[in-house]
């Protein structure tokens, strides 16, 4: 009885050391420097293949192909002499034995683009390098609906000049860039080569409405507007609203430019709006209860 009972004990202990004694099976394989080769599951790999192995497989595939006379293998055989660069021309003829790397670009390129990137970081306005300008900051106003608080001078959005360099508040600017990018760029697209200069008509100007008296103060007098009459191309050519606006093809894409604007802006004035915008579009950034006012 007294023999049972210890013997039972002893089972007790075995499997409950059995039980505390962790599970190797799923550990990570030990590199040969004793590091472990993962910290976790997620992150274990694959390991390699022995060298073994892998010569015996490359030289299956070529006793393979050399077997069909593969003219192709053949080929390789003769400009190659890494054993894994034929295996890998025998399994395709397309397939590339050693992976193509791209040269170094030259150290005087790289000085010319991080001299390129500190010029137009330096230009920019709005904190924006797509908006190259510089910065007003506050102008008054004759009359006192007039002024602007952050004005900056834009000369170029997303590369492309303005005929004259427009005053603006950043609200504004950032919406030209929008409609530039969104709308002016797809609306053209390749036609002469793209458009190279946007012609100016108005920007900040402390008047009426129109020009109109006892209207009130235009948003041009608030530094939220500008008037684009037309676009120089790379070509040379040029359009305006003037005398494309009705045109076959270039009249089309000034009406895509006069859409996509709507959204963008809070005002959108076209030829069709009104007898004061014939030879112009209007765009600002007054905000309405009702949304965008589009004409």
């Amino acid at each position: 009885m007294r023999v049972t009972s210890v013997l039972v004990w002893v089972w007790i202990i075995m499997a409950g050391a059995a039980l505390a004694a962790p599970d190797t099976s799923l550990r990570p394989i030990a590199r040969e420097d004793n590091t472990s080769a993962s910290m976790s599951l997620g992150n274990t790999r694959p390991m390699a293949r022995p060298a073994l192995l892998e010569a015996a497989l490359v030289s299956q595939l070529a006793r393979q192909f050399e077997t069909v006379a593969d003219p192709g293998f053949q080929h390789a055989l003769a400009s190659q002499t890494n054993i894994a660069t034929r295996a890998f021309a025998a399994v395709s003829p397309q397939a590339t034995g050693l992976s193509i790397r791209p040269n170094l670009r030259p150290y005087s390129m790289v000085q010319k683009a991080m001299a390129k990137r500190r010029a137009r970081a330096k230009g920019a306005v709005c904190g924006d390098p797509d908006i190259q300008g510089e910065t007003v900051g506050f102008v008054p106003g004759r009359l006192s609906a007039c002024g602007i608080q952050d004005a900056v001078k834009v000369r170029s959005v997303l590369g492309i000049t303005l005929s004259q360099q427009a005053v603006l508040d950043c609200k504004t600017a950032k919406a030209v860039k929008t409609w530039v990018r969104k709308g002016m760029k797809p609306a053209v697209g390749n036609t002469g080569g793209g458009v190279s200069q946007i012609k100016v008509a108005a920007h900040y100007a402390c008047r009426t409405r129109n020009n109109q008296p006892g209207a009130k103060i235009s948003e041009h007098g608030k530094g939220r507007a500008i008037d684009i009459s037309g676009f120089r191309l790379r070509d040379g050519s040029e359009i305006t609203l003037l005398q494309d606006w009705n045109r076959r093809g270039t009249g089309a894409m000034l009406r895509k430019m006069h859409q996509s604007a709507c959204g963008i802006f809070g005002t959108v004035l076209g030829p069709e709006s009104d007898r004061f915008h014939k030879d112009h579009f209007h765009f600002d950034t007054a905000r309405y209860r009702s949304g965008s006012f589009c004409r």
